[in-house]
């Protein structure tokens, strides 16, 4: 069993697709728990990817290739982790703000999360408060985070928290952000509940607002 998971694990850290495909329905064929293929095997590489993308090994373009690699193997065993009633480590939703029609940074993040073992909730680019607002309402997320890339819609992020207090819910959800315009500063000024600055960070951020 070991060497099934390092092999799946080698496969997302090399952002081979086509060979994870065929060795997570191997593995499934074998009798695997899809839960350990899930959490020792893929969640235990993407962990990896993070831990070399801090130290300066990966980039952004590798990344984003095991982060792809994650996504298809998901869907693939996610069948079966339905079966096995895998619980959530926690719902968020995410959307880059009104105004804005960026979302590498944001799809990046989204898929480091679901390779972390979140539920996620996009709502694409360009989302207003209300779609943010009825999001955050129906699916009682634990958190919501927001991306923007342009200096000139950062304060939609603003604009959106204080439409959160307004609804009653701001007291329901953590919201982070982050984004190429947003810095530690102009998150707080927003009103946000913490901030970072790319995916990885993305990752370690959530766990601990959940955590708290």
């Amino acid at each position: 069993m070991n060497e099934i998971l390092e092999d799946l694990r080698e496969s997302i850290l090399s952002g081979d697709r086509a060979r994870l495909q065929e060795q997570i329905n191997g593995a499934i064929e074998a009798g695997l728990d899809p839960v350990v293929i899930l959490n020792d095997g893929m969640v235990a590489a993407m962990k990896e990817v993070g831990r070399l993308f801090e130290c300066g090994e990966y980039f952004v373009p590798e990344m984003m290739r095991a982060a792809r690699a994650m996504k298809d193997g998901l869907a693939i065993l996610k069948p079966s982790l339905q079966r096995a009633a895998l619980e959530s480590s926690g719902k968020v939703i995410a959307g880059t703000v009104q105004g804005d029609m960026h979302d590498i940074g944001k799809n990046l993040v989204c898929m480091m999360l679901e390779g972390a073992g979140f539920e996620i909730q996009d709502l694409g680019i360009d989302v207003s408060p209300a779609q943010f607002i009825d999001a955050v309402r129906a699916s009682g997320a634990d958190i919501l985070a927001m991306s923007a890339l342009l200096s000139t819609t950062v304060l939609n992020m603003k604009v959106t928290i204080e439409a959160l207090e307004r609804a009653g819910l701001r007291d329901k959800v953590k919201v982070i952000v982050g984004g190429a315009s947003v810095t530690e500063s102009s998150a707080r000024q927003v009103g946000a509940d913490g901030y970072a600055p790319d995916a990885s960070q993305a990752v370690a951020l959530v766990q601990s607002l959940i955590a708290q």
